[in-house]
């Protein structure tokens, strides 16, 4: 299996948690997925764990999105695969914190 080079975008709370830039780069080993991504991301910046997916179902937290190219892929299913430019490092995996309120 080949690794790709994965673009993630993480909001500001997850930079400053990870003490990192906008966006870091990850390799996901075999089909790109979000549970790959997620899983390549808790990997390489430990202290996420946690913080995007609960650690014991690893469903992602309610106030958290995922967006591949301009796309809410947050209901999908954690398996199916992300579009090639996301895969290819074309356009990043965007971890978004969502508002509420009113």
């Amino acid at each position: 299996m080949e690794n790709a080079v994965v673009r993630i975008e993480l909001p500001p709370h997850l930079q400053t948690l990870a003490r990192v830039g906008r966006e870091v780069q990850v390799d996901v080993r075999g089909d790109v997925t979000q549970r790959a991504v997620l899983d390549a991301l808790e990997a390489a910046y430990p202290v996420l764990r946690g913080t995007i997916r609960d650690h014991a179902t690893l469903k992602r937290r309610a106030f958290m999105r995922f967006f591949a190219c301009a796309e809410d892929v947050s209901h999908d299913p954690p398996d199916t695969p992300l579009p090639p430019e996301v895969a290819t490092g074309v356009e990043p995996f965007m971890v978004v914190g969502a508002l509420a309120g009113g």
